[in-house]
């Protein structure tokens, strides 16, 4: 199954256009339309060249201030950053702590062993669908990926799995992707984030820590997004009225998005 591609970056993680991804017969997202990533704090465009061709117009950056502040992104030339900050309710929650979770290998058996991990990354999974803080971040998110004139956009968080896997779900079901093709692009990711996030998760391991933790910190699992569609169906009854009453985005906005991003196949 099609998923997004993978665009070769030395600087920036988990860097992919969505471009490509089949919608259904004859349908496809528009090439170099909507990217998405982790954080671009490390961004050197004369070592990824790539990276300025797509002539990236917005950022969208779904991360709390604090790690907007320890890590602020360096934009593209000519790009604008646009903030919708997800967790901004909560902003201690696991997605905005991924390194500080693999820190301390003790304190990590305390607060993520026997299970607790993948509970609490689903549990914010939950909270970014039910939060009216995340709705208005991710309404922001599709408006900005709906205009002509902020395209192409690349959305962020900081590894790009958590929080920008949901808006990925979010934006491939808006377009009338099916939900084995939403979910082939969720775990779709795992491999760059392994690799990126490798040199953290050994010393974890090096210091003792379960191997457990970090594979549910480090990963994103079907039920993370199982846990969200589920949020959705018992809260708003479904993708429509998740829409409608949940992030309140105008039908206009979404004519608008289905026109810029769906192209022939």
């Amino acid at each position: 199954m099609r998923t997004a591609r993978a665009v070769p970056a030395s600087t920036v993680i988990n860097l992919r256009d969505l471009g490509g991804i089949a919608l259904g017969p004859g349908r496809r997202i528009r090439p170099g339309a909507v990217l998405r990533s982790g954080q671009l704090d490390g961004l050197d465009l004369a070592r990824d060249a790539a990276v300025a061709a797509f002539g990236i117009r917005t950022v969208v950056d779904l991360r709390t201030a604090d790690e907007r502040a320890a890590a602020p992104d360096r934009l593209p030339p000519g790009a604008r950053l646009f903030v919708a900050d997800v967790l901004g309710d909560n902003p201690g929650v696991a997605p905005a702590r991924l390194r500080a979770l693999l820190a301390d290998p003790v304190a990590a058996e305390q607060l993520l062993g026997s299970g607790k991990a993948e509970e609490l990354f689903a549990d914010t999974y939950r909270q970014m669908v039910l939060s009216p803080g995340a709705a208005a971040a991710y309404r922001a998110f599709i408006e900005t990926a709906a205009d002509d004139r902020a395209r192409p956009v690349l959305f962020h968080c900081t590894a790009g799995k958590d929080r920008t896997g949901w808006a990925t779900a979010l934006l491939l079901m808006l377009v009338g992707a099916p939900r084995d093709v939403v979910r082939a692009e969720f775990l779709a990711v795992n491999p760059a984030v392994r690799g990126a996030y490798a040199p953290h998760v050994q010393g974890f391991l090096d210091a003792g820590g379960d191997p457990d933790i970090a594979s549910a910190v480090i990963e994103v699992r079907p039920r993370y997004l199982d846990t969200a569609l589920d949020a959705m169906e018992e809260r708003w009854g479904g993708l429509d009225g998740y829409v409608r009453d949940g992030l309140r985005i105008p039908e206009a906005a979404l004519e608008r998005l289905r026109f810029g991003l769906v192209a022939p196949a």
